[in-house]
């Protein structure tokens, strides 16, 4: 089995704010995701800044006929937390705070992430996608650390049924 190659994660994510998108199954390149209105913050998240959660609730599944205790498939939450460089008040807040001003406390939108190539490729059709459609909640300054930048973590919540890697870009 260690003859399976695998993909670095370094440099190959690619990560999109989108304000609408009319088939989360099928993002349109030109339109939808390359539209002024998007936004490209994978330079602005931190290393560990993209954190995407999964909790599956268990259905206890006891039979009068058996000492065992099966279970079946309950219900499911997605969740999604971010973090990312904060230039506010610098001489960069202007024309590098994308992250902050695009993400505004409220303001549906979608998350949309493409993996396994470089970040400088540029997106085309075909490619498979990541959609979240999200509402960000609060802004967290983080507390300023020795030799770091400053930082804000943030929730966004997730508001409808995520596409983990199986939308295809039109």
């Amino acid at each position: 089995m260690a003859d399976i190659p695998s993909t670095p994660a370094d440099g190959n994510t690619l990560v999109k704010l989108v304000t609408a998108i009319a088939d989360t199954s099928a993002p349109k390149v030109a339109t939808e995701l390359n539209a002024a209105s998007s936004v490209d913050i994978s330079c602005y998240l931190t290393a560990g800044g993209w954190k995407p959660s999964l909790s599956e609730q268990v259905i206890t599944d006891e039979r009068l006929c058996t000492t065992q205790t099966y279970e079946q498939k309950g219900r499911s939450q997605r969740g999604l937390d971010v973090e990312y460089i904060d230039n506010t008040n610098s001489t960069n807040a202007a024309t590098y705070n994308k992250a902050k001003d695009t993400l505004v406390p409220g303001t549906p939108m979608f998350v949309v992430v493409r993996t396994g190539l470089p970040y400088e490729t540029a997106l085309a059709a075909g490619q498979k996608v990541t959609v979240y459609p999200v509402t960000p909640g609060e802004y967290n300054e983080l507390p300023p650390e020795a030799n770091s930048v400053f930082k804000i973590g943030q929730k966004l919540f997730v508001t409808g049924k995520v596409k983990i890697s199986t939308a295809t870009v039109a």
